[in-house]
């Protein structure tokens, strides 16, 4: 199992009575520690408005952690391209290649909203079953969640006018990934012909993913392109063997990638013993209904700041498919779990995000995730 590479995805997480400057300095540490423990890459996400995330600019901080390490792979988880146009983020990924050469992964998601092409009625073809919530091999896979409320929140509208210029059209995922690949390959044209050459960025040694929940508009770029894909079981457990299903049925090899490479992602919190485990997630429900009730995350609290916090079965329900498919208690019950995600989806990686009050408690689960995956 050692075989396959473990990578962390790092939302720069802040917590209760800390500040922004102490969750930076605490990913760069946890870097510098990933890298020592043999994690394959290091990603960082991008929210905005989130009181308890630092993570808004990838770039930015994966230029700052790429100067703190030396080998391993860094990149976006990702870069939310929606507000973002292809020039700019094949400039500022070109600047932190040119640089730290070889070790940048640029990771193109969307920016929120039903992607084009999904829907009930539009099932991926040959869909891995899942019988009474469960995969083949047992892995829990909740019922969907639907963003649909949340892009209606008046908090979601003021954030895509916040990021968008006023009068600004923004370009369609499909074709703005294909702008990016152009200015990467130094064979962009715009529409009258005219050459545009992105310096630098061009010919970056750049390993582009895109990341995805479900198995519409994101999978089939990823395939169409012949791209990496990351699926994210920790946003959208409930969709995830749709997201490699579509992605492998789209894919169409490419020069730079021969058959389908998936990486999938989960949440996860280690600790000696399963109790221990439990209680540093405790503020997990809390946090992820602040963001899914669209108040923006809130700094992450302790234990007991998270069991003395207001909690009604609507948030319950809120939350019940991230709270259920978090992979939390000792090395080796979490390391079976994550057993169990690779076989269920056939992932080439995995991605684990963890976050807990003290830093580092974060530092130890992925200490001890590491050495009880090597063993194993």
């Amino acid at each position: 199992m050692a075989t396959t590479p473990l990578g962390v995805l790092d939302l720069v997480p802040i917590s209760s009575g800390s500040t922004a400057a102490q969750a930076l300095h605490n990913s760069i540490d946890l870097a510098r520690h990933a890298e020592r423990l043999g994690y394959a890459r290091y990603w960082f996400a991008e929210h905005h408005l989130n009181p308890g995330v630092a993570g808004t600019s990838p770039a930015v901080v994966l230029a700052l952690t790429a100067a703190a390490t030396s080998a391993i792979r860094i990149g976006s988880g990702a870069v939310q391209v929606g507000h973002r146009t292809a020039l700019a983020v094949v400039e500022e990924f070109g600047l932190i290649d040119a640089l730290h050469p070889g070790r940048v992964d640029l990771g193109l998601g969307r920016s929120g909203g039903k992607p084009k092409g999904t829907g009930p009625d539009q099932p991926v073809p040959d869909a891995t079953p899942v019988v009474n919530g469960r995969a083949p091999n047992g892995l829990l896979i909740p019922p969907r969640f639907s963003m649909a409320e949340l892009v209606r929140t008046p908090r979601f509208r003021l954030q895509r006018a916040m990021l968008q210029l006023p009068g600004a059209t923004p370009v369609g995922y499909t074709e703005q990934v294909g702008d990016i690949l152009a200015l990467l390959r130094g064979c962009y044209r715009s529409p009258d012909g005219l050459e545009a050459r992105a310096v630098p960025g061009e010919h970056a040694d750049v390993q582009v993913w895109i990341t995805g929940s479900s198995g519409g508009e994101s999978a089939q770029v990823a395939g169409d392109n012949g791209l990496r894909f990351a699926a994210n079981y920790h946003v959208a457990p409930g969709t995830v063997l749709e997201a490699a299903d579509g992605y492998r049925a789209a894919f169409r090899p490419s020069a730079e990638l021969g058959r389908p490479y998936l990486c999938v992602s989960a949440d996860v919190v280690v600790a000696p013993s399963g109790a221990e485990a439990r209680e540093l997630a405790a503020g997990f429900g809390p946090w992820v209904a602040s963001i899914r009730s669209a108040r923006g995350a809130i700094e992450y609290p302790t234990p007991a700041e998270a069991r003395a916090m207001p909690w009604t079965e609507a948030d319950q329900a809120l939350v019940a498919d991230r709270l259920d498919t978090r992979f939390v208690g000792d090395p080796g019950q979490v390391c079976a779990q994550l057993e169990q995600l690779r076989e269920a989806t056939g992932a080439d990686e995995l991605l684990v995000t963890t976050i807990t009050h003290q830093h580092a408690d974060r530092v130890r689960s992925y200490q001890l995730l590491a050495q009880e995956w090597a063993r194993r």
